[in-house]
């Protein structure tokens, strides 16, 4: 994950080729912020996602890089993936997080101990982030922007941003190219330490490469958001259309 300059965009945009010109209810209020927000962070996670998915790593590489040892690593960080997600099962959270560490780090584990080299345990998890980076660029070009279709969704306006809403159309494709590139660019790093380093540089190096570029991303697609008109709430609009019709029925 990279750099990326930090474009707005406008309530006032002109409509996207192929797209309606129809404007939502003007401005996001406190409450509308705060559900972007909330529902950015539990989309990829939130803290507990960040921890999950960098910690069991850091564990293997200080294990591997004190003892040595794969398979002592490997059975250790899958260890405590397992008690994260068990921790989470405890508060009772959302286990896909942790269920989809708890399958990373196992196939990491086995590819490691199969093959006789650290440096597997992390192809896996480099592989994943380089396929779905490309998925994010192509789900931009497309122009069904995935970051859109992750958070319509949850914030209740489903995929009308990409007929009603061009303003926010515009900031859903600017931050699934955010994703994208920033993704694209971790994966130019790793993969030259997969196949040139040793796997305590690559360890070290992914291990610092976790949380800071997923900030960035998260913090580029709030101000994106943050920028553009509010969510067209076509859930609410469905409720009331249903209202009206039995009401006129039972009229």
């Amino acid at each position: 994950m990279t750099s990326f300059e930090k474009t707005t965009t406008s309530n006032e945009e002109e409509p996207a080729a192929g797209h309606g010109a129809e404007e939502p209810a003007a401005g996001h209020g406190k409450a509308g912020k705060a559900a972007a927000e909330k529902a950015i962070l539990e989309a990829f996670g939130g803290f507990w996602g960040m921890v999950d998915t960098t910690v069991p790593g850091l564990v293997f590489v200080l294990i591997y890089t004190i003892k040595r040892d794969i398979h002592t690593a490997a059975i250790i960080a899958l260890g405590l993936t397992v008690l994260l997600a068990l921790a989470r099962l405890a508060r009772r959270e959302t286990l896909k997080h942790a269920f989809s560490g708890v399958f990373g780090v196992a196939i990491g584990a086995v590819f490691a101990m199969m093959s006789g080299d650290a440096k597997n345990f992390y192809l896996p998890g480099m592989l994943y982030t380089l396929g779905l980076a490309v998925v994010y660029v192509l789900s931009a070009l497309f122009k069904y922007p995935l970051i859109g279709v992750l958070l319509g969704p949850m914030l209740r306006e489903n995929l009308s941003w990409r007929t009603r809403n061009p303003g926010r159309f515009k900031a859903y494709t600017k931050s699934t190219y955010a994703w994208g590139f920033i993704l694209l660019a971790k994966s130019a790093i790793l993969f030259p330490l997969y196949w040139w380093g040793d796997a305590t540089q690559l360890g070290w190096v992914k291990v610092a490469l976790g949380i800071p570029p997923f900030l960035l991303c998260v913090y580029l697609t709030w101000i994106f958001l943050a920028k553009a008109p509010a969510p067209i709430d076509v859930i609410a609009e469905m409720e009331a259309k249903e209202k009206a019709e039995a009401e006129a029925r039972s009229a």
